[in-house]
């Protein structure tokens, strides 16, 4: 069993508080809008650490991280990207690279707005995070944790940070 500590549009921004509450995870992904090297860094440091690049992002962040990341954990085969829509809006592009890469957990960020929803036409489970960075409209922070196991997602909770 795996723990997940996931996190989007940080923005150049690490909330104090993302350390207490991903203490205990296993491995950190980030939905890409990381802002900086220097955050980076810092999460990569602290955990395992997994990432896509954002619309926001700079060349060294780019070079780092792709814009795709299909990968398996735990049996679970994941497909992360920034700007991924959502089911039934997917963004150009997505539905034809979830058909390819089959995944059953599809994440990504970019619209700050925190979304969990299956699409039983692409058999796979949608996470956007939500946004953890004070950049943008959004009103709260928020951070998703979740475990991941022989082939299943379970222990879903999502967490907001204090302003």
């Amino acid at each position: 069993m795996k723990k997940i500590g996931l996190m989007s549009d940080t923005h150049s921004y690490l909330h104090p508080d993302v350390y207490r509450y991903f203490e205990k995870v296993d491995e950190i992904w980030h939905a890409g809008d990381i802002g900086n090297l220097e955050l980076a860094d810092k999460l990569e440091a602290f955990k395992p650490f997994r990432a896509v690049y954002g619309n926001i992002d700079g060349a060294e962040l780019r070079v780092r991280y792709p814009l795709h990341l299909p990968f398996e954990v735990e049996q679970v085969k994941v497909f992360m990207t920034h700007i991924g829509g959502y089911p039934g809006k997917y963004a150009p592009g997505i539905k034809d690279l979830l058909k390819e890469h089959t995944p059953k957990l599809f994440i990504c960020g970019h619209s700050h707005i925190l979304k969990v929803m299956p699409d039983p036409a692409m058999n796979l489970v949608h996470i956007n995070p939500g946004a953890c960075g004070i950049q943008g409209w959004h009103k709260v922070k928020t951070l998703v944790r979740f475990d991941l196991s022989a082939g299943n997602i379970s222990q879903l909770e999502v967490i907001e940070l204090p302003k």
